[in-house]
């Protein structure tokens, strides 16, 4: 009878420290502190106010083709075409 009560004793003991155990490794729901980067001088929002506003640049444009072409190859050639056109008078200026 005493070897039961001690085998039950320590399957006890060993259950209340696993509890305890995994009791110590608790987590939290609170991500609040781990989401916050250390490295961010400011918002973006806030970086942004005073910058000014975007102008096009009437130079950056191409020209659009005459005709809309009909197939991929007719596109294809006539993207080959305008950047060969560019780079011609780039070559030239």
């Amino acid at each position: 009878m005493e070897n039961l009560a001690v085998k039950k004793l320590a399957t006890f003991a060993f259950a209340a420290a696993g509890s305890l155990a995994l009791a110590a490794c608790g987590s939290t729901t609170d991500a609040s502190e781990d989401a916050m980067a250390d490295d961010v001088e400011m918002p973006a929002d806030q970086a942004m106010t005073d910058t000014p506003e975007p102008v096009m640049d009437e130079n950056a444009t191409l020209d659009a083709p005459e005709e809309e072409p009909t197939d991929v190859m007719e596109a294809a050639e006539t993207a080959t075409d305008l950047v060969e056109e560019d780079a011609a008078e780039a070559v030239t200026e």
